[in-house]
């Protein structure tokens, strides 16, 4: 079994835990994932919806989309802590709010052309125009 990661909010509301076994990580520059970090971009792991827990401040949640593919904030500070995604089945785990270093680092860049035009991307990681194996979106 995968050792548990700690996470929270800024204002320390809402804490979670997840199994450190992301099964993929990245970079997201896409429209909106800037808008809804208020950054150029969202590092973020993924993993199945059963290794996910919000151990604290459940009722502190804000929900922007439905039930089953939305973007999960801390009603109080804002902090985007995860998407649920795929209809339900994955989590986006927000990189940013971690308390712990995942052993999954980030492995590419995703929707790089729609990053801002004053981001440089400084790195050498693959750079993608979509989220591999999906549709282009802006």
């Amino acid at each position: 079994m995968a050792a548990k990661l700690k996470g929270q909010c800024y204002c320390r509301a809402v804490t979670y835990e997840v199994e450190d076994a992301f099964r993929y990580a990245m970079i997201c520059h896409c429209k909106d994932c800037q808008r809804t970090t208020g950054s150029v971009n969202k590092p973020f792991g993924g993993v199945p919806v059963a290794e996910f827990e919000v151990t604290e401040g459940k009722g502190a949640l804000a929900v922007y989309g439905d039930a089953r593919n939305h973007n999960a904030f801390c009603g109080h500070c804002g902090s985007l802590l995860y998407s649920l995604v795929r209809d339900g089945e994955w989590v986006h785990v927000t990189y940013g709010t971690l308390l712990d270093t995942p052993s999954q680092l980030p492995t590419d860049h995703i929707f790089a052309r729609s990053r801002a035009a004053w981001e440089v991307i400084g790195d050498d990681l693959p750079q993608h125009d979509t989220f591999p194996g999906a549709e282009a979106r802006d």
